[in-house]
């Protein structure tokens, strides 16, 4: 049986919220780029045939469902925090920082949040967060298909200033790859350097 992707938005309805947005980012685990963080509001009942968790979709999928969900949102809002504050404030707090920024590029205000995860941000608005809830809200799943996909553009976009270190590909995860060109190069000024991965080379080249 599949899930109701529409249930925590009809529940928010329920208690008398109309204007209902999904948060969800991108980012987290990556030793390199911003974390990226995107809200969405969909009109009642709109139909996205296809839409899921971004991480189960194909980047062909994901690509052809962010420009149907910039045809048919309401609203779409995107926060970005690059490497300089995730390491200045950490990797959670720029997340949740993402995530406000999002909400506040929206218009109209939400009055209701669905939240992506177990942690709710800094804001008067109503809001839940759901553990899973990009597999579980259709709000959320359309947010975290805006989220990777802007994301991924911002690293293929870096991948022209930095070709050495393959962000085109592999978009700043850990890969094998990716560890060996920073073996190899070094980092460049879009690394995290607090991030295990990376800050062991920060202090091997500040030795020297």
């Amino acid at each position: 049986m599949e899930a109701d992707l529409w249930a925590f938005e009809r529940k928010a309805r329920e208690m008398g919220c109309q204007i209902i947005a999904g948060i969800d980012e991108a980012g987290r685990g990556p030793l390199a780029g911003p974390v990226v963080s995107a809200a969405v509001i969909l009109s009642d009942g709109v139909v996205i045939p296809g839409i899921d968790d971004s991480k189960k979709l194909t980047p062909k999928r994901r690509y052809a469902l962010y420009d149907r969900l910039y045809e048919v949102s309401h609203a779409i809002g995107i926060g970005v925090v690059d490497a300089g504050e995730i390491d200045r404030i950490n990797i959670l707090q720029a997340t949740l920082a993402a995530m406000s920024m999002a909400v506040a590029n929206l218009r109209p205000r939400p009055d209701h949040l669905l939240i992506d995860g177990i942690f709710t941000i800094s804001s008067n608005l109503p809001q839940q967060a759901i553990k899973k809830g990009d597999s579980r809200s259709i709000s959320i799943a359309a947010a975290s298909i805006v989220a990777k996909v802007t994301r991924d553009r911002i690293m293929d976009q870096v991948d022209d200033l930095f070709p050495e270190f393959g962000f085109g590909r592999h978009k700043g995860y850990p890969t094998q790859t990716h560890r060996q060109a920073i073996q190899q190069y070094g980092c460049c000024p879009i690394h995290r350097r607090t991030f295990k991965g990376v800050k062991e080379y920060v202090e091997l080249m500040s030795e020297r």
